[in-house]
């Protein structure tokens, strides 16, 4: 892999009760909402529904976003969040970071409420909108590097 190729990555949003999950082209230049996984209760059912889309869309790294405090502390849902990470990383084939995600879903939530969505339409979709718009930071900074 060359300095500037990125590749195929997933963006992944690991929230309660959904896990959404972005996906950049293939260039690794642009990231966009690709679908949201209802958590299942099993965290090793929800891993290989993760695993399954990283072979199906033949993905090269998976970004999992890291809910920081806002100053930049590591509270309770980002070290559940690092937790879940490690755990991912032992069952896809390819390599797992995290990726300070604050605001992204206070973001996406504020684009898709002036894209004058319903409550109810906004979160069904706000979960795979913040992955994306994370993973979207993420490949910016890489591009920046």
């Amino acid at each position: 892999m060359s300095e500037n190729r990125v590749g195929r990555v997933m963006g992944v949003d690991l929230g309660s009760k959904r896990i959404g999950i972005a996906l950049s082209d293939r260039s690794g230049t642009i990231a966009s909402p690709f679908t949201v996984i209802q958590r299942s209760g099993s965290v090793k059912k929800d891993h290989h529904a993760i695993t399954a889309l990283v072979m199906e869309e033949e993905c090269e790294r998976v970004v999992v976003g890291l809910p920081l405090s806002m100053d930049g502390s590591i509270g309770r849902a980002a070290q559940a969040a690092l937790t879940e990470a490690e755990q991912l990383a032992t069952v896809v084939n390819v390599p797992v970071e995290t990726y300070d995600e604050r605001l992204t879903t206070v973001s996406a939530d504020r684009a898709l409420m002036e894209a004058k969505m319903r409550a109810d339409a906004r979160r069904r979709v706000v979960d795979k909108v913040a992955a994306a718009v994370m993973l979207q930071s993420w490949i910016d900074r890489q591009h920046n590097r």
